[in-house]
């Protein structure tokens, strides 16, 4: 008995030891070259509808156990035997896969995968809702999101980031071989904890031709709805989390065009780590910012017709959303240029004369001068303006934003 005891202490000490190690020795997540092949699946024909295919596919271990995760994905009939653009689909917070956005790609032309990113099943306590905390767990799927917060004990590989992020890039992989697909045309969106992936997917997976975070953004220890958080992990534990999974870590590495897409008072993901964010990637960026834009999956965070025009322009012939080339202030006058092959026929001042924590700021808005020969919007600043930014509209009724300036 005694014998049995100690060699199971023994052992007990030497997995401590391993996973010490282990953990000492990640720094982030690093392309598997083994992702960007296509992963074995299986079909889930009981979750197929409206000509959407549902399907497992291999993912990455678990404390050294294969596991499987869900997706749903369509490609749809291409005109004159042309291959068609695709998209991967990452959605978000108490969210899973989701069918229906595949059929609104689908619809619009695009093959699309949306896979659960948390060892998850579309089958909920909630059946016809877009958001449930229970959806039914996969017995051989990935660890339970989100933000993994109370597995950074465990080894780096058995954390949530790291499974969501390779089910995002293998899930790439597979929509990518399937029959029909350009494999030149593809990009990604997601929607909050899903817009979070996404950026970090953008820094690592060069293959993508855009990107679209929706709300989501990195350097969630400096400003975010999880602060409270970090302090209740502690400075060891939280330092860990935000030196592998903040996505501030992946975004000075990504290449592709970004559209960044959210609201003025988001309750997650505030102004300032938005902009530090933004403003890492080597690629074209363009800003999406609406004032008091709603948080969520459904029309909130999957309809904005800029993120279908975005994709339109680098993977099909659409034309550009408005690009903003320079914005200055001096005084209470601030102006930015811009570029557009669509008129610009529009622009809007939004501003806020509150200090404090950002998602509870009143913002106002007042029309702008929109010079549309120079290609300038202007306008002068209220009194006690805080933080202001300019929105611009085309014909289209397509929003783009200059970045917010603060005034100390």
């Amino acid at each position: 008995m005694h014998l049995v005891k100690y060699v199971s202490l023994a052992l007990s000490v030497l997995i401590t030891f391993s996973s010490l190690a282990q953990a000492a020795v990640f720094d982030k997540i690093r392309l598997d070259d083994a992702w960007l092949k296509p992963p074995r699946t299986s079909s889930a024909p009981e979750f197929e509808k409206n000509g959407v295919k549902a399907i497992y596919y291999e993912g990455v271990p678990l404390d050294g156990k294969p596991t499987r995760v869900f997706a749903f994905y369509g490609v749809p009939v291409a005109q004159n035997g042309q291959k068609v653009p695709g998209i991967v689909l990452i959605h978000g917070g108490g969210g899973t896969a989701f069918e229906s956005w595949v059929e609104l790609w689908n619809k619009r032309g695009y093959a699309a995968i949306a896979m659960d990113t948390c060892g998850c099943l579309p089958k909920g306590s909630k059946p016809n809702s877009r958001f449930s905390n229970k959806w039914e767990r996969l017995p051989d799927g990935g660890p339970a999101g989100w933000g993994g917060f109370e597995q950074i004990d465990a080894l780096p590989g058995n954390q949530w980031t790291f499974h969501a992020v390779s089910a995002a890039i293998i899930g790439h992989s597979l929509l990518r071989s399937l029959p029909g697909v350009d494999s030149d045309r593809i990009g990604v969106t997601g929607i909050s904890w899903g817009g979070y992936l996404t950026c970090i997917v953008a820094g690592i997976d060069s293959r993508l031709k855009f990107a679209v975070p929706v709300y989501g953004c990195g350097f969630l220890g400096d400003n975010s709805t999880w602060l409270g958080k970090f302090t209740e992990m502690g400075p060891d534990k939280s330092g860990r989390w935000l030196r592998w999974w903040d996505p501030s870590v992946y975004l000075k590495d990504a290449i592709v065009p970004m559209l960044w897409v959210t609201g003025s008072n988001d309750f997650a993901y505030p102004f300032d780590s938005l902009q530090k964010s933004y403003r890492l990637p080597k690629g074209p960026r363009t800003l999406c910012i609406k004032v008091r834009m709603p948080h969520g999956h459904g029309g909130a965070g999957e309809n904005p017709e800029e993120i279908l025009a975005f994709a339109e322009n680098l993977v099909r012939t659409g034309k550009p959303l408005a690009k903003i080339t320079g914005q200055d202030k001096e005084d209470s006058q601030i102006w930015a240029s811009f570029s557009s092959e669509v008129a610009v026929t529009k622009a809007e001042l939004n501003f806020t004369k509150d200090t404090g924590k950002w998602q509870q700021r009143k913002w106002e808005t007042l029309p702008a001068t929109l010079d549309v020969t120079a290609k300038k919007a202007s306008a002068t600043l209220p009194d006690g303006v805080k933080v202001y930014y300019l929105n611009l509209i085309d014909e289209r009724g397509f929003y783009v934003s200059s970045e917010h300036v603060e005034i100390p």
